[in-house]
């Protein structure tokens, strides 16, 4: 009975001090909870809002941007002869080397001209022979007319010597043409150049038989000279204008620092439906030999001038699904989702319509903003806060180190 009572004393001994390890246990997790509560809420109180996003601004400017069309062009001369001979012959000299420039009418080829300076002669000959009856057949005429006035002979006989008159006549003039016929083929024996202009290769020699279907050599004009170039269809209009104001083109030729200034003289009267351009062409000087036939060169040409402009750099607009939009930063330094036009991109800038000139647009750090949302702007010296201001004793940055602290504190305890 007694050793019962011991071990029941015992019993409720072990309970109650496990009870009390147990509230004890509890009350200090409970006092724990109770402490970090305070600096997670401010924790997420401060993030709340999220933190200000780091980016760069741009001011808005208002000025005039030409609106430049800037393509790839490729040189082209404004005559190019290839020289055939127009009669099967003999080539008897020549005259110059390829590669050589040469004016126009200079003398190129001589052919073999015996022949026709034979025909020339021939030709002359015959005509001084008609020229001499025509001459008697004159005088006989005009001694009939006399003779006849004093009824010595009769009127017949001044009318035969009339039609032989108009028949030597006619003689006459066909033998000019003779003669004119060989002047003519006697000029082929000598090819002359028909342009000004710089001479391909020269592949014929004194003695080579030559046909109207062989080329002796081409002649190509290099000053002036024509550079090639297609416009956007949606340019022509402008392109048009620019014509008619006989508007300058510039020409950048690879390894010359300066670039070559000409004048627009000519757009295509079709638009090519394939490739949606057209073909335009401008006229160069080119005493120097810059520009070259068959040579790439990229051209520009200022279509008309924008006034006014409102200018951002071009890495401010963003390309969304519902159109072009910037973020647009007020004087609260809270940035504003808006939409704009884009009108021209030059280089790295843009003119758009929806900005007002002065106005700061965001060109760096565009994924971390947020409509509303405030940013701080980046300096040379590192991220500059929006309010400048450093957080108060009474802030979340100062409550949760202190909470911190208790908490360690208890644990410590």
């Amino acid at each position: 009975m007694k050793k019962n009572l011991v071990l029941t004393l015992t019993g409720v001994l072990i309970v109650a001090a496990a009870g009390g390890w147990w509230w004890s246990g509890a009350k200090s997790r409970h006092g724990t909870e109770s402490a970090t509560a305070p600096a997670g809420k401010a924790a997420n109180g401060a993030g709340g809002t999220g933190a200000p996003a780091l980016v760069t601004l741009a001011v808005a400017k208002k000025q005039s941007v030409p609106v430049t069309v800037q393509v790839n062009g490729s040189v082209v001369s404004l005559n190019s002869v290839d020289l055939r001979p127009q009669v099967t012959n003999t080539v008897r000299q020549v005259h110059v080397k390829e590669g050589q420039f040469v004016k126009a009418g200079q003398l190129l080829f001589t052919l073999d001209d015996r022949p026709d300076q034979a025909n020339l002669a021939k030709a002359k000959a015959q005509q001084q022979r008609d020229e001499a009856v025509l001459a008697d057949l004159e005088r006989q005429y005009r001694r009939n007319q006399e003779l006849v006035a004093q009824n010595f002979i009769a009127k017949s006989a001044v009318d035969a010597t009339l039609s032989q008159l108009e028949a030597q006549r006619a003689a006459v003039a066909a033998d000019r043409a003779a003669v004119q016929s060989a002047e003519v083929a006697l000029g082929y024996a000598s090819l002359r150049a028909p342009i000004a202009g710089r001479i391909g290769a020269v592949n014929i020699y004194p003695g080579t038989l030559v046909q109207p279907t062989l080329s002796l050599v081409t002649i190509t004009q290099l000053d002036p000279i024509a550079v090639s170039f297609p416009v956007p269809e949606g340019k022509l209009q402008d392109l048009l204008a620019a014509a008619r104001s006989h508007t300058p083109v510039e020409a950048v030729v690879p390894g010359r620092k300066e670039t070559l200034k000409g004048q627009l003289n000519f757009v295509d009267n079709t638009v090519d439906p394939l490739i949606g351009t057209v073909r335009a062409k401008a006229v160069f000087d080119n005493a120097d030999q810059s520009l070259w036939p068959g040579q790439f060169v990229e051209t520009r040409v200022t279509v008309r001038t924008i006034d006014d402009a409102t200018v951002v750099p071009a890495s401010a607009v963003m390309m969304l699904t519902e159109g072009s939009s910037v973020y647009v930063i007020d004087a609260e330094k809270k940035a504003s989702r808006r939409k704009v036009e884009s009108i021209y991109t030059f280089g790295t800038q843009a003119v758009v319509r929806g900005v007002q000139p002065g106005e700061h647009v965001v060109i760096e750090g565009k994924q971390n903003v947020r409509p509303g949302g405030k940013i701080r702007v980046e300096t040379n010296g590192g991220p500059q806060r929006t309010d400048e201001q450093a957080p108060g004793p009474g802030s979340a940055a100062t409550v949760a180190p202190t909470n911190a602290s208790i908490v360690a504190e208890r644990e410590r305890s």
